[in-house]
This record gives C-alpha cells, sequence and structure tokens, in this order.
C-alpha cells in the first residue's frame, strides 16, 4: 500500500475519510476542524468514534492537537475480535455500526462487539433499520448467512441512551463481485414499532396509523411491536417505527422515524402522525427504487469497490449527498472510479409511473484481500 498521506480540511466526512484510511492503510491528517466554531474540535462523539478505531486495529497511530482542530491518523492492522464500546449518546448507536460493518469482513478475528447507547433517535440509521436492510446487503458479499447477526439487549431512545446491541460478523479473506441490476416487484412489508418508557398502547397507534396508507397498496405487511419496560427500556422515553418492503428478487427498502428527544426543544411528536410519515417515507423509498434504499448506498458501494478484480452492478435511485461524496472518497484512497449511466425509462414504466430515474453503478473491484486471513 502507499505510504503517501492525505490531506483533509473540516469536520464533514470525518468518519468516511477515517474509514478508508483504514482500508487502504494511508495515513490521513485533517485540519481546521471547525476552527472557526465558538467549541472548536472534534465533538465527544468524533473522540468517541476514534477511539472505537483505536480499539479495532493494533498499532494505529493518532495524535489530536491540543485545539482537537487537527488530526492525523495512521491506521495499524484491523484486529477485531471480541469487544466493548460505549458510544458517546450525541450520536445513535448506528453511527458506530455503519463503522464496524464496513470494517468488520476484513479483521483477523470475527467481531462480537457489544455497544452501549443510544439505539434509535432521528439523526442516524437505527439499529432496526441496519437489521433489516443493510444487514441483507452484507451477506451478499459475504457469500454466507452465518453469524451475521445484530441482537438488541436493551433499547435506548435519545437522549441520554442506555440501549445495549450484540454485533457479530466473521471475517472474509475476499468479497464477492455482486450483479444486482434488477429489483424486482415489492411483495411484502415488514416492520417493527418500539416504544420504551411510554404507554404500550403508543405502539399499536402507529401501527395503525402507517397501515391506513400502505394496505392500499399491499396486503402482505405485518408490523411487530416491541413494547420493553424495566431495565431493557433505557433511560429516557421515546417511540419509533422501522418500516421495510421487500422485493421478490431480494432487494430490502428501509424507511424509518423515531419521536423527537425530550429536551430537544422539538414538537412532541404524536404517535399517528409518526406513523403516517414513516409510511410516506417508505413509499418515497420504493419510488426511488434500485437494489439497495438511500441509507445503504454508500456501503454496498464500499464493498464493490473492495471486491475481486471482476466486475461488479448494481441498479440504484438518485445518489445521495453523502453517496455522491464517498464515492470521490473512494477514488481518493483506492484510485478507483464507478461508472454511473441512468438507465432510460421504457414505455411502460413511464404509463405506470414506476418510480423515479434509476442509475446503475458499476466498477471493477480492486482486489482487496484480508492480510491476516489465510487463502483457503
Amino acid at each position: 500500500m502507499s505510504t503517501n498521506s492525505l490531506n483533509y480540511e473540516g469536520c464533514n466526512f470525518l468518519r468516511q475519510r477515517l474509514i478508508l484510511a483504514t482500508l487502504s492503510g494511508r495515513t490521513v491528517k485533517i485540519k481546521k476542524i471547525r476552527s472557526k466554531e465558538d467549541d472548536p474540535g472534534l465533538k465527544d462523539f468524533e473522540a468517541s468514534f476514534i477511539r472505537l478505531l483505536d480499539t479495532l486495529t493494533n498499532g494505529s497511530k493518532i495524535v489530536v492537537s491540543e485545539t482537537g482542530t487537527n488530526l492525523l491518523y495512521q491506521p495499524g492492522i484491523l484486529i477485531g475480535g471480541n469487544f466493548e464500546h460505549e458510544c458517546n449518546p450525541q450520536r445513535s448507536i448506528g453511527y458506530f455500526l455503519e463503522a464496524i460493518i464496513a470494517l468488520a469482513p476484513f479483521t483477523k478475528k470475527p467481531i462480537k462487539a457489544i455497544l452501549r447507547g443510544v439505539t434509535n433517535d432521528q439523526i442516524d440509521p437505527t439499529v432496526d433499520l441496519i437489521r433489516l436492510t443493510t444487514l441483507p446487503t452484507l451477506k451478499k458479499f459475504l457469500g454466507t448467512d452465518e453469524g451475521v447477526d445484530i441482537k438488541i439487549n436493551k433499547r435506548g431512545a435519545a437522549p441520554d441512551g442506555g440501549g445495549e446491541v450484540l454485533f457479530t460478523c466473521p471475517c472474509r479473506q475476499k468479497l464477492r463481485p455482486i450483479q444486482f441490476i434488477d429489483p424486482g416487484k415489492i411483495k411484502r412489508i415488514r416492520g417493527i414499532a418500539w416504544a420504551a418508557r411510554v404507554s404500550p398502547a403508543v405502539t399499536n397507534r402507529m401501527v395503525d396509523s402507517a397501515r391506513s396508507i400502505l394496505n392500499k397498496f399491499l396486503t402482505d405487511i405485518y408490523i411487530y411491536t416491541d413494547h420493553v419496560k424495566g431495565s431493557q427500556s433505557g433511560k429516557s422515553p421515546g417511540f419509533g417505527l422501522t418500516l421495510v418492503a421487500e422485493t421478490t428478487n431480494g432487494a430490502f427498502l428501509g424507511a424509518e422515524r423515531s419521536s423527537s428527544a425530550r429536551g430537544s426543544g422539538d414538537q412532541p411528536s404524536v404517535p399517528e402522525d409518526l406513523g403516517k410519515e414513516t409510511a410516506k417515507n417508505l413509499l418515497e423509498e420504493i419510488y426511488r427504487g434500485g437494489c439497495v434504499d438511500s441509507t445503504n448506498q454508500s456501503t454496498t458501494a464500499l464493498f464493490m469497490a473492495l471486491g475481486q478484480q471482476d466486475v461488479s452492478k448494481i441498479l440504484i435511485g438518485e445518489l445521495t449527498p453523502y453517496t455522491i461524496q464517498f464515492l470521490r472518497h473512494v477514488q481518493d484512497f483506492f484510485q478507483l472510479m464507478f461508472k454511473v449511466d441512468p438507465v432510460p425509462v421504457t414505455e411502460e414504466e413511464e404509463e405506470l409511473n414506476t418510480g423515479g430515474e434509476k442509475l446503475l453503478l458499476t466498477c471493477v473491484g480492486v482486489g482487496y484481500s484480508n492480510v491476516s486471513k489465510a487463502i483457503l
């Protein structure tokens, strides 16, 4: 791997840069992190994320300036194994878990991680959404279902958290290339309505209002209710809904909403409104379409880029700003460019109005292999 370092400025996309640095083995220097703000430097959740990377690797060199505005990260070797991490409650466990999933296939030992903190908030993908949409994507690249799991031991709503999640994932020598260009048709919708430290009736109210919209389109809808109490309900009251549409070809498109955090200054959430909003968000994701939803675009692109030296193709909906930046970063770290082709809409699709414009994302993997894993 080349030893030359990459230089960036600002706090945006810090997580992307550090994940790609860890995988490519390249040193990253990031300057002027919130240098003009009243509270300059790294935030607590970013420091927590850097500590997580330090736990996952062996021999990483991390230097943060006194003001916290400059960061030097020289990655070590990915170790993985069994570990626990206290996730800073400013961001949910999903923020940290997405990074672990990106790195998990390439560790020396299979990962068994216990993460504590906020399981559901309004900023990051919740652990439910990651379990229902990201894990099926990960399994396609790993070529196995065994040992990939997320178990929610305790729920913790924002702002105080108190949740606990167990994530397990095997490691692989190489990832499989994928060709996934036909998502198929939506065949069923599954979901989970959760509530912690509020009335159990809240979950049913969310389910009923979501169904009032979705029942017009599909009959196979099942939304589980998960009302947690006592020690499993975390430290803050909250509720939320995650919905996932599954297609005939095994694509998973998800949407979710969580209630406003106590003390956040936002309007208190009403279960009926939240249920309807989630259902509408899901319909938007289905309209955007593709073989992965907007949350999983960047993870899928990463695994395609790191696959064997073979062509990977995937059909996706409109690129999110986060993914666009991610593709630029992949070019910086791995000198790999994706080919992005718009897919013309057929006359039949236009008549039926079956969704937004689609893109075909193609790349030849860099043939990344896990240095710690013997070739079987």
